[in-house]
């Protein structure tokens, strides 16, 4: 302390200004840390400067909650590496990290995050795509990539025995590769690492590796810093986080660490678009570098946006590297070359750092990538020109992009919606992987277990290369509760392969459904059935029927008509048209109910809907949208295409027109009751999961469920209906 603080200091004591005194001691400290932590704690000596007007002595403040109401052993680091049984303990103090993270930005998260409505601006992206892994899904992810690369290679290996998560054959047997590796060689990249969560566990895995083969805790830990771990985000804050863990990380095995002045592998994502060009006269003279130069600047336009889906070039990164150094110590002959170097000379540096952690090939990637569906901007125009056959969702884009980050053998491992496995807009992925890739092991989750995501979850491993052993999948669809049930039940079937949500399914036979679901559970005989049999889109074709566009103005329920003004009981359009009438009976979906209700609402659909097909908005675009008018007023078996619990389907008679929530199909008015009643069957039931396991059923997924005519029992069935 300076002879001013120390008597500020007092001054402050004596006139019992303890949250000032408090205020000063804290940015004392932090600049005491920029020392060791510089991309943490920047330096500043005015005492007033701190966003956060935090108070020591307020019992409703942050210091009094984060003493008072955290357990003491989340805020520490493992004293032991191993549980009881020998494997590798998660680390509370990461996940304290991580979660406070979440809550901070979580009411932002909520505020743009909404599926249903409205695009991600580029300013809130890195809040709206901000997700804490949970623990356990990290050592699943790490180990069955990390863990299984190095297995692999090295038969002798005993790092198989503290993996907790660690997914084998039924048989036992792990298929080795014959290569020699080093543990240097296990580069392990996160190019989504929020606060770091992912690349903490990651660290404590490559520790046993390098203890595997003779390196003391001290070196490891600074060869893991150096060589291993890379990691990437757009979001600073979380980066800022990343690096804190991962360096206390280094520090918890090495107590000098911070002081050894290692270099770290870490980024956040900065763009160019603050550089009009990258050459400066009289100081960027070597015309070969100023290539790779420009390079970057043409490359990390938008990457704020864009983020690491970017694919960059090989290059001689280092040589630019010192190439930018010369500059840097070359005299500054006039004002123009202080102001590049400040401003141009500063980006260029970081740009080369990222564009050297991105344009590597890792053995290991490893993410929780965003969840995003709803795109503007340059991120949507990047994604739809570079990524389009996996634009269905940010996370698909990168499971793609991530393939391209491997080395040929590598793994692939993330946590993502499960609906990638199943439904029609991902079918472009699925196909790229059975063609080029392979399933290594994969946990479908029980569809509620993630409340965080609000949606469906799955984790998995993908190998870089073309399939050598069947894919290891646990299904949790029958499990409900947290994300704490789903872990037992993961450790159950590792423990216990014979139970019945452990499969072991070759990638070939999902070419036996159209569409190629995912469906590792379906047994031989469903499988056969949807190549040799006839489907619901033969025999029953399904439409979509009226959209209205706004349906307070054109549906009304049926009590609140008079019943003079309804048409019932009319064959078609024409029919409907000829009757006068205004309002005629229709479906609209609704809750759950089988075979027959579900008939609330009538919709006017006066002079064959005139008023309807001719609803347009201000500028003139039609804004409804009557479709497959040919099937209004059939008889039909009609059902709702978002549901909670299992399909149902009711039977309509003549006389309704359809919703396209309320989704029809039309068979024979013969055979209509034996199609409902096989619809309405359990065999329908898992023909339907197999198609689309989610909340919702389309239209294209019911067409493709296979159905049997069985002339023998046709009559029976029928009169049962």
């Amino acid at each position: 302390f300076t002879s001013y603080e120390q008597d500020r200091i007092i001054q402050l004591k004596d006139d019992n200004q303890l949250d000032e005194l408090f205020r000063m001691l804290f940015i004392k400290q932090c600049n005491k840390l920029h020392d060791i932590l510089p991309e943490l704690f920047e330096k500043t000596d005015d005492y007033s400067e701190l966003l956060l007007t935090i108070s020591f002595t307020d019992p409703e403040g942050i210091i009094h909650h984060l003493i008072n109401d955290i357990e003491d052993v989340d805020f520490r680091i493992n004293d032991e590496m191993y549980t009881d049984d020998g494997k590798i303990k998660a680390d509370g103090q990461v996940e304290i990290i991580g979660w406070l993270y979440q809550y901070y930005i979580s009411k932002k998260h909520d505020e743009i995050v909404n599926i249903y409505k409205g695009t991600v601006k580029k300013a809130d992206i890195p809040a709206a795509t901000q997700l804490f892994t949970t623990d356990w899904v990290v050592r699943y992810m790490v180990d069955n990539s990390l863990g299984r690369y190095w297995i692999e290679r090295n038969p002798q290996s005993k790092l198989a025995e503290k993996l907790e998560f660690f997914v084998t054959p039924k048989n036992g047997e792990i298929q080795y590769v014959d290569e020699k590796v080093n543990p240097i060689d296990l580069t392990f990249f996160d190019p989504c690492m929020g606060s770091g969560h992912i690349l903490v566990y990651a660290f404590d895995v490559l520790m046993e590796i390098y203890r595997e083969v003779g390196y003391s805790d001290r070196d490891a830990a600074l060869s893991i810093v150096e060589n291993n771990l890379f990691g990437m985000d757009i979001d600073k804050r979380a980066y800022q986080l990343a690096y804190f863990a991962v360096m206390m990380k280094a520090r918890s095995y090495n107590r000098r660490a911070l002081t050894k002045g290692i270099s770290n592998n870490l980024a956040v994502v900065e763009e160019s678009n603050s550089i009009d060009k990258f050459a400066c006269n009289g100081l960027t003279t070597d015309s070969e570098q100023n290539k790779i130069g420009e390079y970057l600047v043409e490359a990390y336009k938008d990457a704020q946006e864009i983020g690491t889906l970017q694919t960059v070039a090989a290059k001689d990164y280092d040589k630019f590297t010192e190439y930018l150094y010369d500059i840097s110590i070359t005299p500054d002959v006039d004002f123009s070359m202080t102001i590049w170097k400040n401003s141009t000379l500063s980006m260029m540096c970081q740009l080369v750092r990222q564009a050297q952690i991105m344009s590597k090939k890792y053995a290991v990637v490893c993410t929780n990538p965003p969840y995003i569906n709803k795109l503007e901007g340059q991120l949507k125009k990047f994604v739809n020109d570079n990524y389009k056959p996996y634009s269905g969702d940010l996370f698909s884009a990168f499971i793609y992009r991530n393939f391209n980050y491997c080395k040929p053998d590598g793994y692939s491992a993330f946590m993502t919606p499960f609906v990638w496995l199943f439904i029609k807009s991902y079918q472009d992925l699925r196909y790229y992987i059975l063609e080029n890739k392979s399933v290594v092991t994969l946990v479908q989750m029980e569809y509620s277990a993630f409340e965080e995501a609000t949606v469906p979850i799955c984790t998995f491993v993908l190998s870089n290369q073309r399939e050598r052993t069947n894919g290891l999948y646990i299904k949790l669809s029958e499990f409900k509760g947290g994300m704490d049930v789903q872990r037992i039940k993961v450790l159950e079937a590792i423990e216990n392969q014979k139970c019945k949500y452990f499969y072991e399914t070759p990638l070939k036979n999902y070419y036996d459904i159209e569409g190629v679901p995912f469906a590792f559970w379906a047994s031989e005989r469903i499988r056969k059935a949807f190549k040799e049999c006839d489907c619901i889109g033969k025999i029953a074709p399904p439409k979509q029927g009226l959209a209205t566009a706004d349906n307070d103005r054109f549906l009304r329920k049926w009590y609140e008509i008079d019943n003079a003004s309804i048409g019932f009981g009319y064959s078609c359009c024409d029919e409907a048209l000829e009757s006068k009438k205004k309002w005629f009976p229709y479906n609209k979906g609704g809750a759950f109910r089988r075979w027959y209700g579900n008939r609330e609402y009538v919709v006017n659909w006066e002079n064959d809907g005139y008023e309807i097909k001719n609803f347009r908005d201000e500028k003139g675009k039609l804004r409804s949208r009557p479709q497959n008018l040919q099937y209004y007023f059939r008889p039909s078996i009609t059902w709702s295409d978002i549901t909670s619990a299992s399909f149902s389907g009711r039977y309509s008679e003549k006389g309704f027109i359809f919703d396209i929530k309320g989704s029809s199909g039309f068979p024979d008015e013969k055979i209509l009751p034996y199609v409902l009643g096989f619809l309405n069957s359990s065999v329908s039931q898992k023909c339907i999961k197999i198609l689309n396991p989610t909340i919702t059923t389309q239209v294209g997924d019911m067409a493709r469920i296979p159905v049997i005519l069985d002339e023998e029992k046709r009559t029976e069935i029928i009169e049962r209906v």
